[in-house]
């Protein structure tokens, strides 16, 4: 007997690939149904709508850039290398994960209360991660001693500002270099030394 996780689990995993292929509006059950290899009353067992399935979709997205993000914080105890590391996989991770990167930036799709609350969420913990890797910083002399909150908003706020361009492009080496040089200005700034 198939394990009903197991087949919640695949559902979520073919309709991420469809949502990220067609996004939300033009997705429907019957494609849902079809690339996870079920009939669409199947789907209607598991999951009572498509705005539910694409809820799971962006939480399991979600979850997964957590997760790439807390990897790269863990395996650098040098605070400017994890900012470093931070940003370069976030930019990157974001861009693989198109479904949590259309949720966080969709207006069209606001109206939904869990899209709402994912951006909140995201936004908060990126601002006190960034804070803590800054507060890191200052401690070890790495850091002008600047107030951290403004810092971590700043560089949130240029990251996002950022995204947008880039990810039109759909280029993964566009992503890196842009990364960099963005990591050059923030890290070395535009003053001549």
């Amino acid at each position: 007997m198939v394990d009903k996780d197991q087949v919640r689990n695949n559902i979520i995993r073919a309709a991420g690939t469809i949502f990220s292929k067609f996004g939300f509006r033009k997705t429907t059950m019957e494609e849902i149904a079809r690339a996870a290899g079920k009939g669409k009353s199947s789907i209607y067992y598991y999951f009572s709508s498509k705005e539910e399935i694409f809820e799971a979709v962006v939480v399991k997205e979600a979850r997964t850039l957590k997760k790439e993000l807390s990897k790269v914080i863990a395996g650098s105890p040098d605070p400017l290398e994890k900012l470093r590391n931070y940003i370069l996989v976030r930019m990157k991770t974001f861009h693989q994960l198109s479904n949590f990167y259309r949720a966080i930036f969709d207006e069209g799709l606001s109206h939904f209360d869990f899209i709402e609350r994912i951006r909140e969420r995201y936004d908060k913990q990126e601002i006190l991660t960034i804070r803590s890797i800054f507060l890191e910083g200052i401690k070890t002399g790495q850091f002008k001693p600047e107030d951290p909150d403004l810092v971590a908003i700043a560089i949130v706020r240029a990251l996002k500002g950022l995204e947008i361009p880039l990810f039109w492009t759909h280029v993964n080496e566009d992503v890196d270099i842009a990364t960099e040089e963005i990591l050059n200005i923030l890290f070395y700034g535009i003053v001549k030394q």
